[in-house]
């Protein structure tokens, strides 16, 4: 997992609230055994019309916001079935920093172990940041997972709260797996003492 610092990055405004997982990830893609692939199926059923070109009215198609890395959107993001997916989704797609009121528990957890940065701010900043993105061209937001804090290029500055252990997972790249292995040594220990015992033990 790569680690999070500091991301400047233009940010698209996708202004809907209650966006669910089927929505950020239609089930019809859920097939796949890997992990990446997902990015192209991400808001499928927005981002495409029913005859599959892409919606020029989505904000995701929109020249001025291709390349972004963070997204911002309305309340209760991620909110439906729990499919990691969802973060999958986002991640593949190039979205390393999702900003929004509030997020549906499972989602926020399954973003931060995929590497993704789930910020809430209060509902009318986030408002106002998605107004600016609309209307400010070369507008930049700065996410420092340092400072805690989110900065633009139009003197916005906040600091936003995360879990002290969500955060230095996400600072050092450490995904479950990686946090697994920290402890390899003592693993391969009890693995080695568990098979020696094993075979010292009498046999019936």
């Amino acid at each position: 997992m790569k680690p999070f610092r500091t991301l400047t990055s233009i940010p698209a405004p996708l202004d809907r609230s209650n966006v669910d997982t089927d929505q950020i990830i239609p089930k019809q893609f859920l097939k796949r055994i890997e992990r990446t692939g997902y990015g192209e199926f991400l808001f499928f059923d927005w981002r495409r019309t029913p005859d599959g070109a892409p919606d020029p009215n989505f904000v995701l198609n929109h020249q001025r916001f291709r390349g972004a890395q963070i997204l911002l959107t309305g309340k209760n993001f991620g909110c439906g079935s729990s499919r990691e997916h969802a973060a999958w989704a986002l991640n593949d797609f190039g979205f390393r920093c999702v900003i929004a009121p509030s997020f549906a528990d499972i989602f926020h957890s399954n973003a931060g172990k995929n590497g993704i940065l789930a910020i809430t701010l209060p509902e009318e900043d986030v408002v106002l940041l998605m107004e600016r993105a609309r209307t400010h061209q070369n507008y930049a937001l700065t996410v420092s997972l340092e400072e805690y804090t989110v900065r633009d290029t139009h003197d916005y500055e906040k600091r936003f709260e995360i879990d002290p252990f969500r955060r230095e997972c996400l600072l050092n790249g450490h995904d479950d797996i990686a946090l697994t292995m920290r402890h390899a040594a003592a693993i391969d220990g009890y693995e080695e003492r568990h098979d020696r015992e094993r075979w010292m033990s009498p046999h019936p």
